[in-house]
């Protein structure tokens, strides 16, 4: 682990990371440490785990998330992972979330979450129902294509064939 964080890391070498949380603000901030006050908890998370760090370092950083409005809130309970505002990224950030039912992205001068693609059958309004704050939108909303049959092949039998992800 030293060598992945001093080496790899903070020397710059890691084009994209992946992280998930409990929470995520509208500029990308994740919450992996705490639901409420921090000194009195309604629930205590895992914590950062190196998420943090790899935040901070990576050129890169997608969030793969399920939408709800426990998670896509107004303001984290606790700041485990910076997202755009925030004078310690090294990198560009967070570039992409991935959801359930939507991707969003941040390609705008405020850097703030924007919708860009909802999944087959979704609506604008179950996204907007899902999310904590007034939602902003990308100029043309596009659709996420469907999986192809290789791809759902893919999936079931070769990374997933117990069915630990994708029940």
């Amino acid at each position: 682990m030293a060598d992945l964080f001093g080496l790899y890391l903070q020397g710059g070498h890691v084009d994209v990371a992946f992280l998930g949380g409990a929470q995520v603000d509208r500029h990308g901030s994740l919450n992996t440490t705490v639901i409420g006050p921090y000194h009195s908890p309604t629930v205590r998370l895992p914590g950062s785990g190196g998420a943090a760090e790899i935040a901070i370092n990576a050129r890169r950083v997608f969030h793969l998330l399920r939408l709800s409005r426990r998670t896509f809130v107004e303001k984290l309970d606790f700041v485990t992972s910076p997202g755009h505002g925030s004078s310690a990224l090294r990198g560009e950030g967070p570039q992409l979330v991935v959801t359930d039912l939507a991707l969003f992205d941040f390609e705008n001068p405020e850097r703030e979450m924007q919708l860009t693609a909802l999944h087959p059958a979704v609506t604008r309004e179950q996204v907007r129902a899902a999310v904590g704050w007034d939602l902003r939108e990308a100029a043309s909303l596009a659709e996420t294509p469907a999986p192809t049959v290789e791809e759902l092949r893919l999936l079931r039998e070769r990374l997933d064939p117990t069915g630990l992800y994708s029940r």
